[in-house]
C-alpha cells in the first residue's frame, strides 16, 4: 500500500507529496500554490481520490473508500 500521493490544484496546477491517512478521510485541503480549497469531486469520498497521483488506502485494498477496516 502506498501512503504518500501528489496532490495537483486542478486551479494552479501546483503539485504537493502529501502522506495520508489511514483511519480517516481527508474531504478538504488548501492548495499551498493558490490558497484555493480543494474538496473531493461528486462520486468520490475524499481529495486523495480526487486530486491524487495515489487513491485513498481503504480503496487501494478495496475496503470500499473510507470504510472502516474489517479486523482479520
Amino acid at each position: 500500500m502506498q501512503l504518500e500521493s501528489t496532490l495537483t490544484c486542478p486551479s494552479c496546477g501546483h503539485q504537493a507529496v502529501e502522506t495520508m491517512p489511514t483511519n480517516a478521510c481527508v474531504f478538504f485541503y488548501d492548495c499551498k500554490g493558490c490558497g484555493i480549497r480543494l474538496k473531493p469531486l461528486a462520486g468520490d469520498c475524499c481529495v486523495f481520490c480526487s486530486y491524487g497521483s495515489v487513491p485513498c488506502p481503504p480503496v487501494q485494498t478495496n475496503d470500499g473508500c473510507c470504510a472502516p477496516a474489517v479486523q482479520k
